[in-house]
């Protein structure tokens, strides 16, 4: 049974007193290999200041999957404008994930109630 607790090397810094909380979850989630998709998730949070309200207004991040983005629009002119500028968008959205980019962008169209 694996031990719950924090294995003390994770805890204490380079010289033996503790560590920023900050790279104890760095630490944490490189170790568990998820660094990289939590990192993206914050495209989704930010995506209305990202893309500008313009776009925002029509569209709605709605999920990443290993490192592509789902985007709902709205209209089928929109989703037919935005695929023609996918390549501006995603150079846009990956401002700033120099770590972890995106590597593609998927618009569908939004399903209509």
């Amino acid at each position: 049974m694996e031990d719950s607790r924090w294995d003390d090397r994770l805890v204490r810094g380079r010289a033996g007193g503790p560590a920023r909380l900050g790279s104890l979850v760095d630490g944490f989630l490189e170790a568990r290999g998820i660094k990289d998709q939590v990192t993206r998730q914050s495209v989704i949070e930010r995506w209305d200041e990202l893309v500008g309200p313009h776009v925002a207004s029509v569209t709605s991040a709605r999920g990443i999957s290993e490192a592509t983005l789902f985007v709902e629009v709205r209209t089928s002119a929109w989703l037919m404008e935005l695929n023609m500028m996918k390549r501006d968008v995603l150079r846009r959205v990956n401002d700033g994930l120099e770590e972890a980019p995106l590597e593609r962008i998927v618009f569908v169209l939004a399903e209509t109630e």
